[in-house]
């Protein structure tokens, strides 16, 4: 995955917020055939008209203004039920959903954790707060997060 170049988070932010829409996430994967995917959202979720609005919209914004010197495919989606956590306000927003969180660096040897998000401590550093199943709490470095997610319970 590639850090998107400011330019690009710039315009998408654009045209989603120009269609009431609130950007998710936006990210490019892949190494010959890039893929630029963009998660929109909005209080009731999307629809498949949204995102091709966004889509069409955002293809000739991206065209027009061509900050991407190559070729790539423009996927827009709804962040769906297993929806990644990204910012601060995704911790607050959906505090006592269940959530697995992966750590770019093992705690104490662990670098999964599954349990209940309880939301965010902003005492030193900001940190998401997970319950376990066990009752034990952990305060994870929003820093040091390199995937998290909410699950859907079976």
């Amino acid at each position: 995955m590639t850090k998107l170049d400011p330019r690009i988070s710039e315009i998408i932010e654009r045209v989603t917020t120009r269609e009431g829409l609130e950007l998710v996430h936006a990210e490019i994967t892949g190494g010959r055939n890039p893929l630029l995917r963009v998660f929109i959202d909005k209080p009731g979720g999307v629809t498949l008209d949204d995102c091709t609005l966004v889509s069409e919209r955002l293809s000739l914004t991206l065209d027009v203004e061509d900050p991407i010197p190559y070729q790539y495919t423009l996927e827009v989606a709804s962040p769906g039920l297993d929806r990644g956590l990204y910012k601060e306000s995704d911790y607050e927003r959906f505090a006592g959903l269940p959530c697995h969180v992966k750590m770019s660096e093992a705690i104490s040897g662990q670098r999964n954790f599954h349990g209940m998000l309880l939301g965010l401590d902003r005492t030193n550093e900001v940190s998401a707060i997970i319950e376990e199943p066990d009752g034990k709490r952990h305060l994870l470095s929003l820093a040091k997060i390199a995937k998290a997610n909410v699950e859907i319970e079976p």
